[in-house]
């Protein structure tokens, strides 16, 4: 059965959905019986990499609100990651343009890492204060989870893996998905959102009987 998962590396509740979704699949009786594509979508496609800002400035010019509120806005979403299991670091957080990660994490998907390369740019961003628009950290991050360096190289300097890129996100688009974390069960079932783990293994349970189902063998004549 498959699942398919829309998300940003720059969304933090991408990062505290996918560990709640884990620690539901981990439960999950036949997990070993379940596929997870991560798929791409940008929230800013736009955005500008600026190494030199800091996320609570970012934050509180686009929204337009006080730097007090939007350090106030991190510290939110600091401890909900934290009872999620993860470390945030929004002081050291790097503003940067997340479509080279994603083309990185479709090219680590032709090899069966993508979800190696999904949780270490998380981790790079999110906790590590690293950017995930820089070409040294992209290749650090492609090394650890087991890429060549020398194909990651050459993917970098090209357009490689772009086209992938866009088509997740109008297939996103086309099915009505306006945010992220977005996920898809068996093609039928929708959650959107970092819901609980309970959430996620209800629409575990319930999109495997629709799959075992669909895929009964038909009786002998």
């Amino acid at each position: 059965m498959k699942i398919n998962i829309w998300s940003d590396i720059r969304c933090p509740f991408c990062y505290i959905g996918k560990k709640k979704f884990e620690k539901a699949l981990d439960a999950f009786a036949e997990k070993d019986k379940v596929e997870v594509i991560w798929r791409s979508f940008q929230l800013d496609p736009n955005l500008e990499t600026k190494p030199g800002i800091s996320a609570v400035d970012h934050i509180a010019a686009i929204k337009g609100i006080s730097k007090k509120d939007a350090g106030e806005m991190h510290d939110h979403v600091t401890r909900v990651a934290k009872e999620a299991g993860l470390d945030f670091n929004f002081e050291k957080a790097v503003v940067a343009n997340s479509f080279n990660a994603h083309r990185l994490i479709q090219l680590a998907k032709t090899k069966g890492l993508g979800n190696e390369a999904e949780e270490q740019l998380f981790k790079a961003h999110f906790t590590e204060g690293k950017n995930i628009d820089d070409e040294e950290t992209l290749i650090n991050t492609a090394i650890a989870v087991g890429l060549n360096k020398e194909e990651v190289k050459d993917m970098l300097a090209s357009g490689a893996f772009a086209k992938e890129v866009e088509e997740d996100e109008r297939q996103a688009h086309a099915i009505g998905v306006r945010g992220v974390p977005f996920f898809v069960f068996n093609d039928k079932y929708a959650v959107s959102g970092a819901q609980s783990p309970d959430t996620f293994l209800q629409a575990l349970q319930q999109s495997w009987q629709a799959f075992e189902t669909e895929n009964k063998p038909l009786p002998k004549a």
